[in-house]
């Protein structure tokens, strides 16, 4: 069990995925804090992405999951926050590359694109995956220095 910090957080299109992911997960032991919204009634993914992203970014998540319809749009908005690396994944595999390869902090999933079952199998895979630093440690600091100029 893992008392790991989730934020999350989707748009309208995405609240009934990110319900089942938030429940699936607090199952299995994750402290998950939902950033909204609470129903479908149609609002911007930037504003929900962002908030959740940010909880991430001050270290008060330790990582964090977005949703909309196809996972883009709550994508790049999760990425314009500093010190976020979210990836955008419709398989286990990318998953698992997105932690082992980028130390991804944030997962964004499209709820039109993968069935519930594959997205609880795909956090599940990228939350238990870990980074494997090495090679990949001195590019993921070229993107932090970048940030950091930026």
């Amino acid at each position: 069990m893992s008392q790991q910090k989730i934020a999350i957080a989707s748009d309208h299109r995405g609240v009934q995925l990110k319900k089942i992911l938030a429940d699936e997960l607090g199952k299995k032991g994750y402290v998950v804090k939902d950033f909204g919204p609470q129903s479908e009634d149609s609002v911007d993914y930037p504003d929900f992405a962002v908030k959740a992203a940010e909880s991430v970014s001050k270290g008060e998540s330790d990582r964090g999951i977005v949703i909309c319809n196809s996972g883009i749009g709550m994508s790049i908005s999760a990425n314009k926050v500093k010190g976020v690396r979210a990836a955008l994944c419709h398989d286990e595999e990318s998953a698992k590359a997105s932690r082992q390869h980028n130390n991804a902090n944030v997962l964004a999933l499209g709820a039109a694109v993968i069935s519930p079952d594959l997205a609880k199998k795909i956090a599940l895979t990228w939350l238990t995956t870990t980074f494997e630093g090495g090679r990949h440690e001195k590019r993921v600091e070229k993107i932090s220095s970048y940030e950091q100029k930026h």
